[in-house]
Parts: C-alpha cells; sequence; structure tokens
C-alpha cells in the first residue's frame, strides 16, 4: 500500500474514533502507529493498546461519578489506614470486608469505638472498594440522614425518600452517636432500617455502644426495634484504641482521655414478632 493510502486510511481511523467518542484512543493512534512502524508491536498489539487504553479511560469517568453520587465527603483507601496504630483491630477481617461478600449478603456492618479511631475511614474505604466493583453507594451522616428524612415527612414524601434510600446496593450512615437525634428521628431512621432490612447493605459507625442506643435516639422502644433488625446479619468491628488524629497531642490530654472505655456490644436483643431462623444469624462480634 502507497504512502498516501495508508494516511488515507489512518485519517479515516481518526474520524471513526472521533464519531465513536473514542478520545484516548484517538489520542494514543499516533504513537500507537510508530510502535507498530519501528517493529516494537505488531496489528494485534496495537488494538488491544487502543482498546485499553480507552476502557481504562471510561472506568476512571465511571468511578469518578459514582464517587459524586455517593456523596463521599473525602476519599480515603484501606492502604491509606494505619492498622499499626491500632492493634486491637484484625488487618485481616477488615480484608476480607474490602471483598464485599458483606454486600451481596444484605448484612450489616457495625463500626464501633471511641472518636479518631479511623472507624469512617475504613466506612469510607470499603464505599471505595464497592464504588469500584460496580456497586452503588450512598454516603451520609445520621444527623443529615434524620434532618432529611424529617423534612420529606413534612412535604408528604417520605416514601419516596425512602425508596431513593433503598436503591443503593450499600448505604453508610456515619457518626451514629456523635450529635443528638430530634424528637421523631429515631422512627424515621427505624422506617428506612425497616426498608432495607435483608434487601440492602449498610456499614454503620457509631462511638456509642449498642446498650447505650435508647439514650442516642430517645427512645428504648425504638432502638430495641433498630438493634432488632441492623443485627440479625450482622459484623461487628470493635475498635480499641486511641485518637489517631490526637497521636501527637497525647500528653496534652488528660489521662482518663487518651484512652477511651470499650464499647462492648451487648447481647442481641430477644426478636419479636416473627419466629427466629433456623440457623445461628451471622454475627461476628468484633
Amino acid at each position: 500500500m502507497n504512502h498516501g493510502g495508508a494516511a488515507s486510511r489512518v485519517d479515516n481511523i481518526r474520524r471513526s474514533l472521533a464519531h465513536l467518542k473514542m478520545p484516548r484512543a484517538l489520542e494514543m493512534l499516533d504513537a500507537t502507529l510508530r510502535g507498530i512502524e519501528q517493529g516494537k508491536i505488531d496489528g494485534i498489539e496495537a488494538i488491544d493498546i487502543l482498546l485499553n487504553e480507552e476502557l481504562s479511560l471510561r472506568e476512571n469517568r465511571r468511578i469518578k461519578a459514582a464517587l459524586r453520587m455517593a456523596r463521599l465527603p473525602i476519599i480515603k483507601t484501606l492502604d491509606g489506614y494505619d492498622f499499626s496504630f491500632q492493634p486491637s483491630l484484625d488487618r485481616n477481617r477488615i480484608l476480607a470486608l474490602a471483598g464485599l461478600d458483606f454486600i451481596n449478603r444484605a448484612e450489616v456492618v457495625h463500626l464501633l469505638g471511641p472518636p479518631g479511631t479511623g472507624k469512617s475511614h475504613i466506612a469510607t474505604a470499603l464505599a471505595v472498594e464497592a464504588v469500584k466493583a460496580g456497586k452503588s453507594v450512598y454516603f451520609i451522616p445520621l444527623a443529615d440522614l434524620i434532618a432529611s428524612l424529617t423534612k420529606a415527612e413534612r412535604e408528604g414524601t417520605l416514601r419516596e425518600k425512602i425508596r431513593f434510600l433503598c436503591r443503593s446496593s450499600l448505604l453508610v450512615v456515619d457518626e451514629i452517636g456523635y450529635l443528638p437525634v430530634t424528637p421523631g428521628g429515631g422512627n424515621l431512621f427505624f422506617q428506612l432500617v425497616n426498608a432495607r432490612y435483608e434487601k440492602g447493605a449498610m456499614i454503620l459507625t457509631s462511638n456509642r455502644g449498642f446498650a447505650e442506643w435508647g439514650d442516642v435516639f430517645g427512645d428504648p422502644v425504638v432502638a430495641t426495634a433498630l438493634l432488632d433488625r441492623l443485627l440479625h446479619h450482622a459484623v461487628v468491628i470493635q475498635i480499641e484504641g486511641s485518637s489517631y488524629r490526637m497521636r501527637q497531642h497525647a500528653d496534652l490530654l488528660p489521662e482518663h482521655a487518651r484512652m477511651a472505655p470499650s464499647n462492648n456490644p451487648p447481647p442481641l436483643p430477644k426478636r419479636r414478632g416473627r419466629p427466629p431462623a433456623k440457623e445461628k444469624p451471622d454475627l461476628h462480634h468484633g
């Protein structure tokens, strides 16, 4: 084939790539063709390179858009978590969660521990892993969640709001126990939990043990109903340690604040209103 004919073919390829909206392949075309001319790659390898470059670009765009949709406050990874600072935490157990089987089983992961021990970091990192795996994720602090549900109830759109919050494969509710729950908020949260029960996975982070949830939600009855569902198919991770954020200033803290007390979870509340399953509940205490 003469040079003019080859140039014409290349121009056709460029137009086709542009028409197919393959900008990365179009960007890499000249360099790939030079690789062929220099004998470094053959035609099959060239096609493979162009397609892989384009797929990588599209995958990165998908992940970026999905992370925005997930409303993650910041991007964290498990590689960035300092497991050596929290020796009470089983690294292998966290890495097993990153396999995301708990999402397929519609389980609830509880991350419990004092402030600064990395609960939100781990929750966010697991959410990032889920996004990369193509799972839909939604992240929200409990205070914002209850404010949103309260607004929807006031406007008569609560059912639609709960339906929206049930669409995600993984719902992450952060900071349970950090701020007081407004009156009626516990009941609204229960309606959401009940709607997702055995249908969608959740990750919950809290600085309060389960025995304190009656105080957190201002209603022991609602707290018991919540725990009845949230602990049925659950993985409980207890992090016992001091604050990573305050590690450089630990000597300035009072003695009692340097090592916060353990939030050991109490026994499961007795289930009422439905017969227990034949198999044992899938509950692992951390």
